[in-house]
């Protein structure tokens, strides 16, 4: 029996676990998510004025992030299946909780004190009602009828309402279009949508008389930011002011004037796409909306590929969110879309929204995964 050194067999039974442990994570996700969460690192050291107990801590956000991505990926998408209802009733009871005895901060009542820890129960229904509508879906699916998607809308429309109490606009928008996705992917007809929209831009009036002071000034400040330039405009036309600066090339790593000499507010959570734009200009920015695209399109292919109908909707509503994510905070930074605080996924600082991300990539590589060794 020829000898072996005493050390190859420890390194063996290391490299077989990891090997189980990597067994379900998506492999071109991941690498696409790891070259987000580097650019987003890079930028954050320019962004944050070279704060790095403020990396630190993003660095900590990243790698429990990671570590909850890699738990959620060895969760079957049965066993998703079967948490969908619990996850639901637990989160809206949560938000029932926040509306009854929440903290108000800063004029918001968001969180939730349960004495051990201080949750905001809002970001968990990023993934519970599109998991809760995609489970509902997946029982209906072969009686679908108009009446469904009645019931599926007011499954939405609780959550969004306790949500838009509070108030939190962006993540009220969020959450709606996670929840629309999954009604679009399981068929809603275009018929309906055109007659919604018809009825939304017909309800303006009221919705204007709905929205808080501070809402409709958003809207007044996207129409003409110069009515305000030192108060609520003053964040649009300084991010203005730095994506233009930027030009073709930008003006280099650092060198954002706009940034740098504190001009731009907000600039290492919400505002984070204004200083990319500064230093690596035009250019930059379009190689981070490719990767942005590249990560959209492995999440539709996941969805494409999905063995049952639950998975699908899923992945989807997952995959169209962070498109949404991406879509308002760039519109927002750009002056198109009203401020309504929603961060550049995967870039800008922050745990909860990170967390909440990474756990429905988490998601996604489940259903690959486990789809894989299942056709196996």
């Amino acid at each position: 029996m020829p000898w072996r050194p005493h050390w190859r067999r420890p390194v063996t039974k290391v490299l077989l676990w990891l090997k189980r442990a990597g067994a379900h994570i998506d492999q071109p996700l991941l690498t696409l998510l790891l070259l987000a969460l580097g650019a987003g690192l890079f930028v954050l050291y320019s962004a944050s004025g070279q704060d790095w107990e403020l990396i630190n801590r993003q660095l900590v956000n990243a790698m429990t992030a990671l570590v909850l991505l890699w738990l959620v990926s060895n969760i079957s998408p049965q066993r998703l299946e079967s948490m969908a209802v619990p996850v639901y009733v637990l989160g809206l009871l949560l938000l029932v909780g926040v509306a009854l005895f929440g903290e108000i901060s800063h004029g918001a009542r968001r969180w939730l004190d349960l004495g051990v820890v201080r949750i905001q129960p809002s970001e968990g229904m990023k993934l519970a009602v599109p998991m809760m509508l995609a489970w509902y879906f997946a029982r209906r699916e072969a009686v679908l009828r108009l009446a469904d998607f009645a019931v599926a809308a007011l499954l939405l429309a609780f959550p969004l309402w306790l949500i838009a109490k509070q108030p939190d606009l962006g993540t009220t928008l969020l959450i709606g279009a996670s929840g629309f996705y999954v009604l679009f992917l399981a068929g809603l007809s275009w018929r309906l949508m055109a007659g919604l929209a018809i009825a939304a831009v017909a309800a303006m009036p009221l919705v204007w008389n709905l929205m808080h002071d501070y809402q409709r000034r958003r809207v007044l400040i996207l129409l003409d930011p110069s009515q305000d330039p030192l108060g609520a405009g003053y964040h649009t036309i300084q991010a203005t002011i730095a994506l233009g600066s930027g030009g073709l090339a930008g003006k280099g790593w650092l060198r954002g004037t706009q940034a740098q000499l504190d001009f731009l507010p907000e600039r290492h959570t919400d505002f984070i796409f204004a200083v990319f734009g500064e230093e690596f200009g035009l250019l930059g920015e379009l190689l981070l909306l490719l990767l942005f695209l590249l990560i959209i399109g492995r999440g539709l292919t996941i969805a494409a590929h999905a063995q049952n109908t639950f998975s699908r909707l899923l992945a989807g509503s997952i995959t169209l969110t962070f498109f949404t994510y991406a879509f308002v905070n760039i519109g927002m930074v750009s002056g198109i879309l009203p401020v309504v605080g929603v961060p550049l996924p995967l870039i800008s600082y922050g745990g909860t929204s990170l967390v909440t991300l990474l756990v429905g990539f988490g998601i996604l590589m489940s259903i690959q995964t486990h789809k894989k060794l299942v056709a196996s």
